[in-house]
């Protein structure tokens, strides 16, 4: 019994120090990449920009997103609205900009499955 309690904690010490800055994890989901041209906060998309797009109105905050199949992470700035809801129903979560995408996934996939998690702006680890 004593074993499995030092065993969890163990594991529970691993999983909190992976990523210190994730508040909690929203969600899993499947995400695909998008290139707008104009987005619902109002900004003007410019390429090169690690960006995304939920079906939440808090334009502005950061999000780690990570796939599922290759444990890659990256963090993106919410800055516009979507996938449509018919996409959201299938499950779709998140809309990443074609070079937040790039950097966890090859663009050929198209659609990856992804972990999302909010954190604190610029405080990743990897």
């Amino acid at each position: 019994m004593k074993r499995y309690g030092i065993l969890l904690v163990l594991l529970v010490l691993l999983g909190a120090f992976q990523v210190k800055s994730v508040k909690n994890y929203l969600s899993t989901g499947l995400a695909t990449w998008y290139d707008p041209h104009h987005t619902a906060s109002g900004e003007i998309y410019q390429k090169g920009q690690l960006t995304c797009a939920m079906r939440r109105k808090d334009f502005g905050k950061y999000y780690l997103v990570c796939n599922l199949e290759n444990d890659k992470c990256v963090e993106v700035r919410h800055n516009d609205f979507g996938p449509s809801l018919y996409l959201f129903l299938m499950g779709r979560k998140i809309d990443l900009s074609r070079e937040a995408f790039s950097k966890i996934a090859d663009l050929e996939k198209g659609v990856i499955r992804v972990r999302i998690g909010e954190v604190y702006p610029g405080k990743v680890e990897e």
